[in-house]
């Protein structure tokens, strides 16, 4: 599906749209996903750190579900072809308009033919840019998400894409500048025991919160492998297919557990040992390549 396709929901009343001349690393239109889809194997994706998300939504007056913008590790330009209001939340980043500074966590005023840059994030991964009305691309089971492991949704952004702007609005934009929270450099990721916690060994279950985990570089919107001790199984059985969802930590049998993110399928075949907690949900989407953690158990 193209970026740029006219939203099925009708066309938006504010004319205008986006024109996407950097995509940085990699870069896609997320909003609150499509979840309720599990028994047709269609996943919830949707952005990955929804408070961030919800947060720059709210700063450009939108509803709290609008499109946006989810950037990876910024590099993100792009021009707005019509006086546009837009915010930058989630992984910090220097924010350019018109090569002209700003800091993220603010209303952007963008005059027509303005270009919007992000820098490289210090610290964290995803970076979210919204633009007030949301982008009205088509939605595909209500929602106008990318899901990256169904091919669902619009693809991920290229050069040249032309992204509407519709009219999600629900409120003023906001006027003061938002506090961006500094993301921990090394986070301690709260999980409950899953349904398969038993599958590990008695060393394995002190290990997996005793000692570190690194963010390898297999990481994107389906799941992040953690590299560290590894982990070992209590017996070897085969294992039918169960539910998955996202958070989800799953020990596959090299012992390097994976994190599933929004993009995860709806079932796997490798025990599921733990469950991050919702509240720690997005510091694990914040989580890069080459980063430390440490997991804690929570009753």
């Amino acid at each position: 599906m193209n970026a740029g396709s006219p939203t099925n929901a009708g066309s938006p009343t504010n004319a205008g749209s986006l024109v996407i001349f950097e995509t940085g690393l990699f870069s896609t239109i997320q909003d609150d996903g499509r979840p309720g889809f599990a028994h047709l194997a269609v996943g919830p994706c949707g952005a990955a750190d929804q408070p961030a998300f919800h947060m720059a939504n709210r700063i450009v007056g939108n509803a709290p579900g609008a499109a946006a913008i989810e950037s990876v590790l910024g590099g993100l330009r792009l021009r707005a072809e019509r006086p546009t209001v837009m915010a930058v939340t989630g992984a910090p980043v220097t924010v350019s308009v018109d090569g002209v500074a700003n800091a993220p966590g603010q209303a952007l005023h963008l005059p027509a033919g303005a270009e919007l840059t992000l820098g490289t994030p210090t610290t964290g991964l995803r970076t979210y840019v919204a633009a007030r009305g949301g982008i009205a691309v088509s939605t595909v089971l209500g929602s106008r998400s990318t899901d990256t492991l169904s091919g669902l949704g619009p693809s991920p952004l290229t050069i040249g894409d032309r992204l509407p702007i519709g009219d999600d609005v629900v409120s003023l934009p906001a006027p003061d500048l938002v506090p961006m929270h500094p993301l921990d450099e090394r986070p301690v990721v709260e999980i409950r025991r899953g349904p398969r916690h038993d599958w590990l060994d008695e060393d394995s279950q002190r290990r997996l919160v005793d000692e570190d985990f690194v963010v390898s570089d297999q990481i994107n919107r389906i799941g992040a492998r953690c590299r560290g001790p590894l982990l070992q199984r209590a017996h070897q059985r085969e294992l039918a297919s169960e539910a998955i969802l996202t958070g989800a930590v799953q020990l596959p049998q090299n012992g390097e557990p994976i994190i599933f993110g929004p993009d995860h399928p709806t079932t796997g075949g490798y025990p599921v040992v733990a469950v991050v907690v919702e509240r720690h949900l997005p510091t694990v989407a914040q989580l890069r390549p080459g980063q430390s953690l440490r997991f804690r158990w929570v009753s």
